[in-house]
């Protein structure tokens, strides 16, 4: 099985399902919707455009740095600044870092790398306000969409890496469909984030089986990030 790797981080991301009115929510992993639609984006499709390829992908997420909830009163006005438009609460996680995975044909995988490093639309994580900070793709592996996602080295900060040791134990969130006969996971729930549609006329979305698991990244340490305030710390 052919796996795309997908690394996001930011400063701020949000990912919704059940955001609405004046409550706008996230989840706190990035969600099957949020990601189909980034690469629907990156391949230049237009949120009218059919999604029935993209479904035919396996998704994986990883936690490799939980981040933090933050709420943001939101105001806004016309440009004029005569109208007021409705308040709103939205909700965002801050300094996140998640590895995710695309398990489906290589050849498809390998369009959706190309795009994904040269989008034809800007990418974001889960809302336009909300940039990556860094390179998004990190490649095809060859392995099972589980392994790849327990293998990659910890892509949290080092100073993340620092302050939790050597036995920080990350979650898995995965399609149930996609998990091999004898591993599954007993902690399986259902989220309604497949897409059907992304017309804002008429969204539609159908459930899936998610699977929780975890793997301790203590001993995984990945590439060391510079920290300048570093040598401030005792």
């Amino acid at each position: 099985m052919t796996v795309l790797l997908l690394r996001l981080a930011g400063p701020l991301q949000a990912w919704g399902v059940k955001s609405k009115f004046s409550i706008r929510a996230t989840e706190l992993a990035p969600t099957k919707s949020g990601i189909l639609g980034m690469l629907a984006a990156a391949v230049g499709r237009r949120r009218t455009d059919p999604v029935e390829d993209l479904l035919t992908l396996r998704f994986g997420v990883r936690k490799d740095q939980p981040g933090t909830v933050i709420r943001d009163f939101h105001t806004a006005h016309t440009l004029d600044g005569k109208k007021s438009m409705p308040l709103s609460d939205r909700y965002y996680l801050s300094d996140a870092v998640f590895l995710a995975g695309i398990a489906g044909e290589r050849s498809m995988l390998e369009t959706l790398d190309r795009a994904v490093r040269y989008p034809a639309f800007p990418l974001y994580l889960g809302r336009r306000s909300c940039p990556p900070a860094l390179p998004v793709s990190l490649g095809l592996r060859e392995a099972p969409l589980l392994e790849a996602l327990k293998e990659e080295p910890w892509l949290a900060s080092e100073r993340f890496q620092r302050r939790n040791g050597w036995d920080f134990h990350a979650e898995i969130l995965i399609d149930k469909e996609a998990v091999r006969d004898g591993e599954h996971s007993d902690d399986v729930r259902g989220s309604r984030d497949v897409p059907l549609s992304f017309d804002p006329r008429h969204r539609e979305y159908s459930f899936r089986d998610i699977e929780r698991h975890r793997i301790c990244l203590g001993g995984m340490r990945g590439v060391d990030h510079h920290d300048p305030m570093a040598e401030l710390e005792d």
